[in-house]
Order: C-alpha cells, then structure tokens, then sequence
C-alpha cells in the first residue's frame, strides 16, 4: 500500500498488495532469474507501485490508497494487465497462485538488495522455501484507536478470510492434499500465525523492544503474524489469505476485512468475550481452513459447537452490514457467495490436476495444464 498525499483522507481508507509469480510459457515454471530491465520497465510504468520480492520469481503489486470499491477494482486491473503486459513483453507470463504447481524451491534465486540478504542470512533456508504468494489488505485506523485492541477482536475471523482464499494446493510438484499449504509453509517461520492476545499497543511496543534489544528482529516489519499493525502505515493489515488468482475475489475479500475493521472499530463492545481457550480454537479453525477451505466446519469457542463455513459468513455479513450497505460493496461482497458454491482456486487447480491424471496424462503435464489455467485466469 503506497500513500497519496495529494489526496483527502477518508474513514477507512484501504490498500491492497497481491504477489505473484513470473512463469516461463513453455516449460510453464517458475523463473529463476528475472531479467533485470523487466523491473525497470514496470518502475517506469506504475513506479513504486510495482516492487521485487525475496525470490526472483516473484513480483508484488501495491495500491495506492483506495477510498471505494470502484477505485479498487480500477487500480488493481491496471496493475495486474500493465504487469502482464510489461511480463509478456519480455517472454513471460504472471500467475497468481499461493504456490507455484511445478516450481522446486532449491532452484530459486534471492533478489539483490540488503533486507533480503539480511533475511536470507537470519533465516537461512526457510528463506528459499518462502517460494509462496499472499494477499495482503491494510485498513487504516482512526487516530486514538488502538489497533492491538482491533487486531484481537478481529482474530476469531481471520480463518474465514483463509478458507475464502485457498489457491495453494502444490508444494514441490505434489498434491498435498491441503488447499493453502502455503500457510502450513509459514509456520515454518518464527513470529507468524496467529498472534498472541496482547493487551494493547503498549504492549505491543515493549515486546517490539524486548526482540530489537536481544537481536531477534530489526524492526516489527520482521512480526510476521496473519494479522499486524503495519511499520509505516497507521493501518492493521491482513496478511492471512493465498493470493487469489481471480481479481474479483481479491476484491471481495479486501472490502470484507475493511467492513469488518470499521464494524469493530465503531462497535467497541463487539468481540470481547472470549476463553483462555479462544486462541487455541482460532489456531485450529486455522488449520481446518487450510486443509478443509470452505469445505471447514467453523468451531465456535463461545457458542461451544461447529457451524459450517456459509453459516458463518451469513453471520458475518450480517453483523458488517451497515458498513457494506455505507461503502456500497454488497455486490462486491457477494462474490463470496460465489466462492462458497463453487469452490475456490485450490478447488479448481485440483480438479484440473486430477481430471487430468484420470486420462492418464503425465503428473509434469498435468500440473502444466493447472499452470496454464492459472496464468489464463490471472490475466483474465
């Protein structure tokens, strides 16, 4: 998310950040090296708004700040047709998928640049293995409010945004059998998950400082938990979901956390009973969603039971309401609905791998037509 002085401020404003990963068109796998011109043409084009990440192979898109769902779904599209144009231009394709079908993480490639070295050092070999991409959506927060107290409110739904963005059924060319290994990757790092119930931003910063003194982290840009405040916005940012390959489902999601933050934010009471037990519950809703995707049955740590993922929307829906019907996203929103009935990404790339291993196509060509479907859905 890039900011935009010259712009007004409005109450929740929002951002978005997608990733992705640059695909070769024939062998229909990850590229190991990105020709350096092919960031200074998008540098030229969209300027910051374009940036590498860790592994050559992938590329991230940033939102300046948005203020409805129609700047949204206008600066997003740019984005993602101007990347693949500038991809295309130099015999590349863009997909967008929370893991690559065919890509193998010992042959990947870490871009140049001081984080990334200081990372690949700290780090080690998670960092070749971090070969995953996200979505990531910030809503700014009103001065005065304090975003720990947002951020814990908040957690009880953070695996419905991770059912509703599956795209990440591949790991080193196999079906795991999950739908977002990529979260499952994630755990392999330290300070990611679902964050502890910390009492508030004064908290937050003494244990922020208690890390930076032992040297376990430069800054709280290295927290990298599903959810956190954001280092250089006053936002919280979702960091849960698999990149989604469709934009619409992107979109939705964005404007179902921003509708979700400002109901929280107004409605001060709403999220605070829990257990000692509520995070573990969390913990494993999180897990049922990786596995399970919306297939998930959603446990309820207050009503004691489990609800089924539509169930659980239609609540959630519900109780952001007024701020779907203020910021005009009901149809937005119900793209969801959409991804309930039909399944999302992971679901698709599945069934093309498998309806394909059925006739007896090879496991390489089989995970090639899913790429195929990939890149043709991400530029659609």
């Amino acid at each position: 998310m890039h900011s935009n002085k010259a712009s007004t401020p409005s109450p929740f404003t929002f951002g978005i950040e997608e990733e992705f990963f640059l695909v070769h068109p024939e062998t229909r796998n990850a590229v190991a090296r990105v020709p350096a011109n092919l960031i200074k043409e998008v540098r030229r084009r969209f300027g910051e708004l374009v940036s590498p990440e860790m592994l050559q192979s992938q590329i991230e898109i940033s939102s300046p700040v948005l203020r409805d769902d129609a700047e949204a779904r206008e600066q997003m599209s740019t984005l993602r047709r101007g990347l693949a144009e500038v991809a295309a231009n130099r015999s590349l394709s863009l997909m967008a998928a929370g893991t690559h079908p065919l890509a193998a993480w010992r042959e990947q490639n870490v871009t140049s640049g001081a984080r990334y070295h200081e990372v690949m050092a700290g780090f080690q070999i998670l960092s070749l293995r971090n070969l995953v991409c996200g979505l990531h959506v910030h809503v700014a927060i009103p001065n005065g409010i304090d975003r720990i107290d947002v951020m814990n409110r908040a957690l009880r739904w953070l695996p419905v945004f991770l059912a509703l963005s599956t795209s990440s059924p591949f790991w080193n060319r196999q079906d795991t059998g999950l739908l977002s290994y990529r979260q499952s990757a994630y755990d392999e790092w330290p300070r990611s998950g679902i964050p502890d119930l910390l009492a508030g931003e004064t908290e937050y910063e003494t244990f922020v400082s208690v890390m930076q003194r032992a040297q376990a982290l430069r800054d709280a840009s290295f927290l990298w938990w599903a959810i956190r405040p954001s280092l250089r916005f006053p936002t919280l940012e979702l960091r849960i979901a698999d990149v989604c390959t469709t934009l619409d489902d992107s979109l939705a999601l964005a404007a179902l956390f921003r509708c979700l933050i400002a109901t929280l934010v107004t409605r001060p009471e709403l999220g605070r009973q829990r257990h000692p037990h509520t995070r573990m519950v969390i913990e494993e809703n999180r897990w049922r969603a990786k596995r399970d995707g919306t297939q998930m049955m959603f446990i309820d740590d207050l009503a004691e039971n489990v609800v089924s993922l539509p169930d659980v929307l239609a609540e959630l829906r519900a109780l952001i309401g007024e701020y779907a019907r203020a910021f005009g996203c009901e149809r937005t929103l119900d793209r969801l609905n959409v991804v309930i009935s039909s399944g999302t990404s992971a679901h698709k790339q599945r069934e093309i791998y498998h309806t394909h291993r059925s006739a007896h196509v090879p496991r390489r060509r089989a995970l090639q037509y899913v790429v195929d479907w990939l890149v043709e859905e991400t530029a659609r």
